[in-house]
């Protein structure tokens, strides 16, 4: 047997016994069983123990050796059919889900130094590295294959993506887009103009960047690429937002511009007290603008949220302080963290069942058809389409101490603060994370 001993910096120490012929993972695993959360291991001369497969031979341990466990803060990134769990700075990334969307999840993993950001949106993930440089993984033709762009991806600062492309911009304010040519992977055609881009956002197939000068490009054959309708009213532009089928833009002065698709959001020409606009939200189909004096705005698809249906509705929304969506349907945080919902019924918008429990809410995360809040004592409420998350029953129990909750199309997963994972809803969606389990603790 090998002993060592692993410290915290806090100065909790714990002292373990190993068999000589142990692997770096399994050290790691007793360490991490024993101190709680993901840990990173560093030896008494600064190396950091990276690789599980390596035995503690090779790691160059010895008996009687101090390590020091440095915590991580485990990062969870959702996309459409697919979750990825990584640690920012680390050379590994776990994701689970739809086959077709994480692949082998370890096939990329010499690929990976120092994971910064993680972004996906329907069938493809991309990772920024710690040297600017992008990793690609899933569908081929919706941007998992960036092969033919990589030699650009260099100095990367933020990722954006639609259903079926990505867009990056570069650290000098220029843009790269590789996937689907119809989903926005395509922007030649406005390519001189992507100059000094400071922010990008997608709907389902096209791509609008807002420039330093607060003017807007956009490109895609459908759902908002030709803004050319109100290209003069796009100046100063402050934020963005997206439907699946329309964008919207929060102009300085606190007005809103929108385009794309009418009955997904794009005419908001009708629209009464559009006016000082703090932020916007959206469903699939609707916006959702909160306003200075905190009071609620919508607009879209009727039965998705761009409707309140009853007045009684609206006038609940006092204070509100944040909003989140589903495909169809609003849930919004009150100042005294209580919860109104509204929209499609069956898509989360009647929450009726639960609406006692819903208090001290901090965060809320949609699927979508159902919503999960997350209370300030660490318990989960949930409610919306069972199927999709909104039945919670089965892991109830586990659902304690939860730090953060995402959500896929119908699936949600939570991070408890003792760094292990809870899942539920669709199990090709990300609801079974049974067949990772064993690997997280080698992040």
């Amino acid at each position: 047997m090998l002993r060592v001993s692993v410290a915290l910096p806090s100065g909790k120490e714990v002292a373990l016994e190993v068999p000589e012929s142990s692997k770096v993972g399994e050290l790691k695993v007793l360490a991490q069983n024993s101190l709680g959360s993901f840990l990173r291991l560093v030896t008494g001369d600064g190396r950091v123990l990276r690789d599980p497969e390596d035995s503690l031979e090779a790691a160059g341990l010895r008996e009687g050796d101090h390590l020091v466990a440095i915590a991580q803060q485990p990062t969870l990134t959702a996309g459409r059919d697919a979750f990825a769990l990584w640690c920012h700075g680390g050379d590994r990334i776990v994701t689970w889900g739809n086959p077709s969307v994480c692949g082998d999840r370890f096939a990329i993993k010499g690929q990976l130094a120092g994971v910064q950001q993680v972004h996906a949106k329907s069938q493809a993930f991309a990772a920024i590295l710690g040297d600017g440089s992008v990793a690609t993984w899933g569908k081929e033709d919706a941007g998992g294959d960036s092969s033919k762009v990589r030699d650009r991806l260099r100095g990367v600062q933020q990722l954006q993506a639609t259903f079926t492309a990505f867009a990056a911009i570069l650290q000098d304010g220029s843009v790269v887009t590789w996937g689907d040519p119809a989903g926005g992977g395509n922007s030649s055609a406005v390519q001189g103009q992507l100059r000094n881009v400071r922010q990008l956002q997608g709907t389902n197939s096209a791509f609008a960047a807002v420039l330093e000068d607060g003017s807007v490009v956009t490109w895609g054959r459908t759902h908002g690429g030709d803004s050319s309708a109100v290209q003069a009213q796009l100046k100063n532009v402050r934020e963005l937002r997206s439907t699946g089928f329309a964008f919207a833009a929060v102009l300085a002065d606190g007005s809103v511009v929108t385009w794309g698709e009418a009955g997904d959001g794009g005419d908001s020409s009708s629209v009464p007290g559009l006016r000082n606009v703090r932020q916007v939200r959206a469903t699939n189909h609707a916006f959702a603008a909160i306003l200075e004096d905190r009071s609620v705005v919508v607009w879209g698809g009727r039965d998705y949220g761009g409707s309140f249906g009853d007045i009684s509705v609206q006038d609940r929304l006092r204070s509100v302080q944040e909003i989140q969506g589903t495909v169809g349907a609003f849930a919004a945080i009150l100042e005294d963290k209580s919860v109104v919902t509204w929209g499609n019924p069956n898509l989360g918008g009647d929450s009726s069942t639960v609406q006692d429990q819903l208090q001290n809410v901090r965060q809320i995360r949609g699927t979508a058809s159902a919503f999960a809040a997350l209370l300030e004592n660490g318990s989960v409420v949930t409610w919306g389409n069972p199927v999709d998350g909104g039945d919670s029953s089965s892991v109830r129990d586990r659902l304690r101490n939860v730090q953060k909750i995402e959500a896929t199309s119908a699936a949600f997963a939570a991070i408890l603060e003792d760094g292990s994972l809870v899942t539920w809803g669709k199990p090709r969606m990300g609801g079974d994370s049974s067949g990772v389990q064993e690997h997280l603790h080698f992040l």
